[in-house]
């Protein structure tokens, strides 16, 4: 996590993504890549040279507030810290974040969400959905001021196949917070498994990973939903990793096919990794 991008339009909850942002690179001695992304207005072969001139000074202005923003950012939260890099893009939000993080060769993605609404309204607009679908490295969405460090991963899961690269990236996640990794199988009635089997099943998992500093929990709820919810209460998380198949991004995770309702209710920070 030595290249971190944090898309921010300034409102709080990308205050709270930088400021979280700030303290993984002060710990990876990494440096953090700041993006503002102005939209571009809509422009028509019939418009008159007087409105170009509007436009082109409405952008000049978005520009400069930005810059100013920039710099009030680093001089409250990252004042001594790692190095912060800012750019001002131009087009849609989605399409210029992912470009972005392709180019620039980023390690991680760092954003925050409303929370009322859950990932699909993030910050910066309902494009993220696709973002987090889209980008090629992991996606961390921060709702609110993350307190103390994160020592307690929820890591909910199927168990199924070709986890390989998805179960690095989390080993290499908990190895950075050396925190605890309490991985979770959802038993519900739509989907009864014996506690046993499943227990089998989680100790093989553990093993053909060799995953250390782990918890192997069989969870009986009403649905998976309610399920992730109640888990991450009873467990204090400070954050959960799950894995989106990227065909339709949250709202089809790998983990169980959790749906985007509970992850709305979740307040710690959600990581979310493509598999391919």
């Amino acid at each position: 996590m030595k290249k971190i991008l944090v898309p921010c339009d300034f409102s709080d909850p990308a205050i709270q993504a930088f400021k979280f942002a700030v303290d993984i690179a002060n710990q990876s001695n990494g440096q953090i890549l700041l993006l503002h992304v102005i939209e571009l207005p809509v422009l028509h072969d019939t418009v008159l040279m007087p409105t170009l001139s509007f436009e082109e000074s409405l952008l000049k202005e978005l520009r400069q507030s930005a810059d100013k923003n920039f710099d009030k950012m680093r001089a409250k939260w990252a004042k001594g810290g790692p190095l912060v890099s800012s750019f001002i893009e131009y087009g849609p939000v989605n399409d210029t974040v992912t470009q972005f993080a392709k180019k620039n060769k980023v390690d991680l993605i760092v954003m925050g969400t409303k929370g009322a609404s859950g990932l699909k309204e993030f910050v910066i607009g309902s494009n993220t959905e696709k973002i987090v679908r889209w980008a090629n490295v992991p996606v961390i969405a921060i709702k609110k001021n993350v307190k103390g460090p994160v020592k307690n991963i929820v890591f909910p899961n199927t168990l199924g196949q070709n986890q390989e690269d998805l179960v690095m990236h989390v080993k290499e996640l908990q190895s950075f917070f050396k925190a605890t990794l309490h991985i979770v199988y959802f038993n519900t009635p739509a989907n009864f498994k014996r506690d046993s089997e499943t227990k089998d099943k989680l100790k093989a998992f553990a093993k053909r990973f060799m995953l250390k500093d782990v918890t192997l929990n069989v969870y009986n709820d009403i649905d998976q939903e309610e399920g992730l919810l109640n888990f991450v209460k009873e467990k204090g998380a400070d954050m959960v990793v799950m894995a989106t198949h990227g065909r339709k991004g949250i709202s089809h995770l790998m983990s169980g096919s959790i749906a985007e309702d509970a992850v709305n209710h979740i307040e710690c920070p959600i990581w979310t990794y493509k598999i391919q």
